[in-house]
């Protein structure tokens, strides 16, 4: 899976989600403060991404030190090194 993949697979869970203009979803953007998510929201992030990625992020302690897109990114990535199955899983 391409990095461009990858990203265009998180954004399309703030869209969905979120109903945020994809315009909008750049990696220094911050969840909280630029996209005024709160922590229901987040709940709701987690479980798109736990979908969308076939993987529970439920004990995943990185997930606590996402502030920015980029931070999902990034996460999203190294899950995807550390599953190789998940690589041909979602690069449909």
């Amino acid at each position: 899976m391409t990095r461009e993949k990858l990203i265009a697979k998180v954004n399309q869970i703030f869209v969905e989600q979120f109903e945020l203009d994809p315009a909008e979803l750049t990696p220094e953007k911050r969840i909280f403060e630029d996209f005024a998510l709160d922590s229901l929201d987040i709940v709701d992030l987690i479980t798109g991404l736990q979908r969308q990625f076939g993987v529970s992020l439920r004990e995943n302690k990185d997930v606590l030190a996402i502030r920015t897109l980029q931070d999902i990114y990034d996460l999203c990535e190294k899950l995807v090194a550390e599953n190789p199955d998940l690589r041909a899983k979602i690069s449909d």
